[in-house]
């Protein structure tokens, strides 16, 4: 479709808004139902422009939509990215404000710190591997600013992916140390198994997602530089929250991560 420099800078603080403001809007698709990729993308790269211009940090960058239980959940077919700024970080164990969020999800994620970056096409997941500084585990709060959660592919990615907050793990590995395609989790509400799952239901292993990544980021000129934290994208099917509920991801030689809502 090819928006507009005005329209696209409008839907960003449209959309910058509504994520701020914890207010559920319209998906912009409606507005605009020929919006495409390169217009989503345009849209969320000036959401990260807005945030830098005021001084926030962009910190990491997620992959979405990497499993097929999460396409099957949110009705889309494709994966997608996002960016992480600084204060979507909560510390393993603090409380989250619900009323800062629209209609938030959990889901359970394995994460990357890498070594050295990864930039231009044609990224495989051997370059990757071979980028990571330290593995650890990740739960990303994902926050769709749309109304009953429901959107299509552009509209989700001019959303930043639906991207909200995330919490890190204390415990770190190596790579090498790891066999990240069957690395098992088991993610809790409340004490009660929600979900189970391994590394491999990410694109086949995590490291595909973040080739998948750094490949888009190519079509724009872009890269993760070392010390990018990357996450790479929900395990399984993300669980829904509210005041008073505790989740608790248990992965497989890496330990615990916890979250509270108030």
């Amino acid at each position: 479709m090819a928006l507009e420099a005005s329209v696209i800078a409008s839907l960003a603080e449209y959309l910058e808004n509504a994520e701020l403001n914890a207010q559920a809007v319209p998906q912009i698709s409606l507005k605009y139902p020929g919006i495409d990729m390169d217009d989503a993308y345009a849209i969320q790269h000036e959401i990260r422009r807005r945030k830098e211009s005021r001084g926030h940090k962009i910190i990491g960058m997620k992959a979405g939509l990497t499993s097929r239980a999460k396409m099957k959940q949110v009705g889309v077919d494709s994966p997608s990215y996002g960016f992480l700024a600084d204060y979507f970080a909560v510390d393993d164990g603090a409380a989250v404000e619900i009323k800062k969020l629209v209609h938030p999800r959990v889901e359970p994620e394995i994460a990357f710190v890498l070594k050295r970056e990864l930039i231009g096409a044609g990224c495989h997941i051997a370059s990757v591997l071979a980028a990571i500084d330290f593995v650890v585990p990740a739960m990303e709060i994902i926050d769709s600013r749309y109304e009953n959660f429901k959107f299509d592919m552009p509209s989700v990615v001019a959303d930043n992916s639906s991207s909200s907050r995330f919490v890190l793990g204390g415990r770190s590995k190596l790579v090498e140390d790891l066999d990240l395609r069957t690395l098992g989790i088991v993610l809790e509400k409340n004490g009660v198994p929600f979900s189970f799952g391994a590394g491999a239901a990410v694109l086949g292993h995590p490291a595909a997602a973040v080739a998948m990544v750094v490949n888009l980021l190519a079509k724009r000129g872009e890269g993760l530089p070392a010390g990018t934290l990357i996450l790479t994208g929900g395990i399984t099917e993300a669980v829904s929250v509210a005041a008073g509920d505790h989740v608790q991801l248990r992965t497989q030689n890496l330990g615990s991560v916890n979250v509270r809502f108030v």
